[in-house]
């Protein structure tokens, strides 16, 4: 479908007038968060400073002189709410919400010098004409503060969606103004996260479907209103490499974003983002019905286009196995490696390294259900939230996967960095899920005939997803398999601890590992055919699968057999796949520092 922007611009902004509130100049709006950052609790909607930039911006977009004066309204309350005070830390950012200033934030988001701070030089590049002379001339000071700010804190090139952002507003604020040294900072930021995205092959932020859309539209902002021929060439070489793997992981039979990812807010594809794809691919492909269309105030004035050489995987069924190593190690050794593997009937995505935060998605397969879709998400709980602090090693081929679950004496709870565990936890619950969503008609779980096994039926039976527990440790406990149904969800559990609440030493603890075994596959699959074994510290032997096969893989495709250092016991673990290979898996018995756990 052929998109008109500025019917499209003119729609969204119906429902944020509804939320405009004249006496603050700023948008009312539902309260969220994602659990940090903010200390606000028990209120049910706040006045967002993004939201008010957002909404400035696109009311000048419209060119409706009607809009003009409460465009300028918001953005001279915005700007009052900037820490401008050149000694303070939090210098040149915004709080989140008017409700909450800067010294209530625990911590601050240094991000929002990037956020606000895009959409205030927008403003200025796109409508200054239109401003009174006193309005720009706050903008400008801003702006001055925010780049400042993100000049001080100075982000490296793996924080992708803000080292592109901070390009954004630093390049396009010194082509703006004139201002050389903000011109020679955002060039350099912008040539340093391409080298480094070269280097690597891919996004440090690896095939997000939040944050890939948002590096999409910030490198587009660039390209699009930069006048720089580095920049302009600089930015499609990167829209390049994001379109290309948007292309590798889109899995046409189910329509979803195929795992793994790094970040991720919905294990579903969410409305805005098949819109935006739609948007971006015009009438190339149907992915989203008119009717159901979102529009994205921030897309209005930004020329976003999918290469056309990547439309047809948009409804092209062809399959294919990929993998892409996202992190070395400082000698060049691959630490983290993604695989994805889709077919006709299959996806399937694991990180051969990671921790288990609610933003990844170390283990994620769809399958066609119906007219539909089920998926399959892997997560660890910690009294049924995500638990930060356990770790993810796997080895996939096809749709085969053998994955270990170990466990950090430091590292984060709820978040990877923001509430450490400091060695010990208390827990009430404690337990592995396969969480099973989408349609579940057609879906049913059972133990199966093998001891620590379970089935789940897909698709009316027509696939099927298995796992076996090969070695079970954790503190004494004796884990056990329970499945349920939770609203449109099926949990397929495996419980290491349900209980009293108790406190947890993992600096103490001398076993704490799970492994398993997981197939995707037809309906009636054999029993996986898996083991895994002790070994004792300092031994070499590791078992006969590892003489038999190999197939932990590099990055460049070469087979090599990986095993984990560690000073104490390990277990290790092979698995025959569908194909006859062998996929083995070495890892400490004991719980480590989170450094040595992913090494």
């Amino acid at each position: 479908m052929t998109i008109d922007h500025r019917i499209m611009l003119m729609k969204e902004l119906e429902s944020w007038h509804k939320d405009y509130n004249a006496e603050l100049h700023m948008v009312r709006r539902p309260f969220s968060s994602p659990g940090y950052h903010t200390t606000l609790k028990g209120v049910t909607h706040t006045h967002p400073t993004l939201a008010a930039c957002i909404y400035a911006l696109a009311l000048l977009d419209t060119g409706e002189e009607a809009y003009a004066e409460r465009a300028s309204d918001i953005l001279q309350k915005v700007i009052g709410l900037q820490d401008q005070n050149r000694d303070h830390a939090t210098f040149g950012i915004w709080s989140w919400f008017m409700e909450e200033p800067l010294t209530m934030m625990s911590p601050p988001d240094w991000n929002w010098a990037d956020f606000c701070g895009k959409r205030l030089v927008l403003a200025e590049q796109r409508h200054g004409e239109r401003l009174s002379p006193a309005l720009r001339e706050q903008i400008r000071n801003a702006v001055y503060c925010a780049c400042d700010a993100i000049i001080k804190r100075n982000v490296g090139p793996g924080y992708t969606n803000i080292a592109i952002m901070g390009a954004f507003v630093t390049l396009i604020a010194g082509e703006v103004y004139g201002e050389e040294r903000y011109v020679d900072y955002g060039l350099e930021r912008l040539r340093k996260f391409s080298d480094y995205t070269r280097e690597l092959g891919t996004f440090q932020e690896f095939n997000s479907p939040t944050y890939t859309v948002v590096a999409i539209q910030e490198l587009s902002s660039i390209h699009t209103s930069t006048q720089l021929p580095e920049a302009k060439r600089l930015s499609a070489d990167m829209l390049d490499v994001a379109w290309r793997m948007i292309a590798e992981h889109y899995h046409a039979p189910t329509g979803q974003w195929s795992g793994p990812h790094s970040r991720s807010y919905s294990t579903v594809m969410t409305d805005s983002v098949r819109s935006f794809l739609q948007m971006a691919c015009g009438d190339a492909v149907t992915l989203q019905p008119e009717d159901t269309m979102t529009y994205s105030l921030d897309w209005y004035g930004n020329d976003i286009q999918c290469p056309p050489d990547y439309r047809a995987a948009f409804h092209d069924g062809r399959g294919g196995e990929y993998r892409q190593v996202i992190h070395r190690a400082a000698d060049g050794r691959a630490v983290n490696t993604a695989t994805t593997y889709k077919d006709e009937r299959v996806s399937l995505g694991t990180f051969s390294k990671d921790v288990m935060w609610n933003q990844r998605r170390n283990l994620l397969a769809y399958v066609p259900n119906g007219d539909s879709f089920s998926y399959i998400h892997l997560r660890f709980l910690h009294d049924g939230y995500d638990y930060s602090s356990t770790v993810f090693s796997c080895r996939q081929e096809g749709a085969d996967a053998l994955f270990g679950i170990g466990f950090c004496t430091d590292g984060g709870d709820t978040h990877i960095g923001l509430d450490p565990i400091d060695g010990t936890l208390e827990a009430a619950d404690l337990r592995l899920r396969f969480e099973i969503g989408g349609r579940l008609e057609g879906v049913e779980a059972r133990l199966a005939e093998e001891a620590g096994a379970v089935r789940v039926s897909l698709d009316g039976g027509a696939l099927a997803m298995q796992a076996e527990v090969l070695f079970a440790a954790f503190d004494g406990e004796t884990p056990r398999w329970e499945i349920a149904r939770d609203g449109e969800k099926l949990n397929v559990d495996y419980v290491v601890y349900a209980g009293e609440a108790k406190q947890f030493d993992f600096r103490s603890l001398q076993e704490a590992l799970l492994v398993l075994a997981f197939r995707l596959g037809g309906g009636e699959g054999a029993a996986l055919e898996a083991s895994a074994d002790r070994i004792a510290a300092g031994s070499s032997a590791v078992g006969e699968a590892v003489t038999e096969a190999s197939s932990a893989v590099d990055g460049s495709g070469t087979l090599a057999e990986e095993t984990a250092e560690a000073d104490g016991p390990q277990v290790h673990a092979a698995y025959r796949t569908a194909g006859g290979s062998v996929l083995t898996l070495t890892l400490p018995l004991k719980p480590a520092a989170k450094q040595q756990m992913l090494r």
